[in-house]
């Protein structure tokens, strides 16, 4: 994927972060170059608001910075463009670990008053609020103010509980829940810390925290302590606006750690719930089945439930069914069953096979029909719902909306529509199962 690169994203990047969570991490190598000349044929408009900046970091790293790229800007905010020809694996930037911003820059007596259960993420924001705190006096104040203000920033902390109402069909309105809910857990263990140096840094709010904690998870990258380099990974003409590689990220994950979203996002995804209900009589051998045959996935993602019922759809483009996960149709097998000896059945067969449950078809067709069908009806009922949310968008898109406002209901249309194309592929796919099931059956 390959999005647009903001200035100030690009130079949070330089930070160094230990046991970085789900951000970009181009190895342990970083790639761009920077140059404060200017060049009748790049393409955007300069940014003068950085004209000191790149004149500040030269100093601080003691290096010339290449000329490869100029700081213009773009409809997306401030861009980097290409100020000559740059060829594929061509250095164009080194950057020494001394201008890199880290936690190691914390102030001792800072540092040695945070409790050690507090991460990183959030350390590295506490320096971001003292050096703001020192405003010019900072030796970092050229790139700190460089950096969008409050009330800049999209990532789905900042919106209001009506505007959350927007995205609460996906999972991300609860993975912003949790992520808000950490960074206050935080906040509240750093504040003692402040209170005790206030006349040193003054008092800072949790706005002011989250805040400085979007700042870091947004441009923070893992790196390896030492010389970062930067090299292009291809070709860019002359004029050309350089992009970076965010990852492989849905539109949830770009809203919830970015501030952003793609009208088309080939990585979408929807995370579903399947319960056992509760007047189901086996519900509680069902229950222990699953429980006993599921299998932890080997790395956990970000603010999505990890439990024997949650599942990730991706886009099902195979007639095989690749993107609707073996255990899902596993856990509607399991659903399904209406007799002890079923779920008996069911346990034998792992058991005398790979160990996993239900990942084969039932042998009775009509219970293999039934099982799907369940997963059919959520995701139609689910597709009911995205619809009738993206028409409600559509229909309240008035133009007197504010710009805030207009921002974060595309972004939410983007992902709402993203995830019904999922869903919608997911059901087309349960439909051609189940039809081709029910010609069998009759031939048999």
């Amino acid at each position: 994927m390959l999005l647009r690169l903001r200035i100030p994203a690009f130079w949070w990047s330089l930070c160094s972060l230990s046991n970085a969570r789900r951000y970009p991490h181009p190895s342990s190598s970083f790639q761009l170059s920077l140059s404060s000349s200017s060049h009748p044929q790049v393409s955007g408009i300069l940014d003068g608001d950085c004209d000191g900046f790149l004149p500040w970091l030269e100093r601080k790293a003691v290096s010339k910075i290449s000329s490869a790229l100029s700081i213009g800007k773009a409809p997306c905010g401030r861009a980097l463009f290409a100020s000559r020809i740059i060829h594929t694996g061509e250095c164009i930037l080194q950057v020494p670990y001394a201008v890199q911003m880290t936690v190691d820059n914390l102030l001792p007596e800072i540092r040695s008053l945070i409790s050690t259960e507090v991460g990183c993420i959030s350390k590295l924001a506490v320096v971001i609020l003292v050096e703001q705190k020192l405003g010019r006096d900072s030796e970092w104040d050229p790139y700190i103010s460089c950096l969008p203000q409050q009330g800049q920033l999209h990532n789905t902390i900042f919106w209001s509980e009506s505007e959350l109402d927007m995205i609460r069909l996906s999972s991300v309105y609860q993975e912003t829940i949790n992520q808000k809910s950490q960074i206050e857990k935080d906040f509240l263990a750093i504040r003692p810390v402040f209170k005790s140096l206030l006349k040193s840094f003054g008092e800072f709010t949790f706005k002011d925290f989250m805040h400085a904690c979007t700042l870091v998870g947004s441009r923070a990258w893992g790196s390896m302590k030492g010389l970062s380099l930067v090299i292009a990974d291809r070709d860019y003409a002359l004029g050309e606006q350089v992009l970076i590689r965010y990852g492989k990220f849905s539109n949830a994950t770009l809203m919830l750690d970015f501030g952003f979203t793609l009208p088309y996002n080939n990585y979408d995804e929807v995370q579903i719930q399947l319960d056992i209900p509760k007047h189901d009589p086996l519900r509680d051998l069902k229950m222990e089945l699953l429980r006993q045959y599921f299998v932890r996935p080997n790395k956990d993602v970000k603010g999505l439930s990890n439990s024997v019922n949650s599942f990730i759809i991706k886009e099902v483009t195979s007639a095989k069914g690749k993107g609707l996960p073996q255990s899902l149709r596993a856990f509607a097998r399991v659903l399904s069953c209406t007799f002890p000896q079923e779920l008996d059945d069911l346990a034998m067969e792992a058991a005398q096979t790979d160990g996993r449950l239900a990942r084969r078809p039932l042998r009775n067709i009509s219970k293999e029909i039934e099982a799907h069908l369940l997963l059919s009806s959520l995701f139609n009922k689910l597709i009911a719902e995205h619809s009738e949310a993206i028409l409600s968008l559509e229909l309240s898109n008035a133009p007197s909306l504010s710009t805030k406002l207009a921002v974060r209901r595309k972004m939410a249309r983007d992902l709402l529509v993203g995830e019904l194309r999922i869903l919608k592929s997911a059901s087309a796919w349960l439909d051609n199962y189940c039809s081709s099931l029910t010609g069998r059956s009759i031939h048999c």
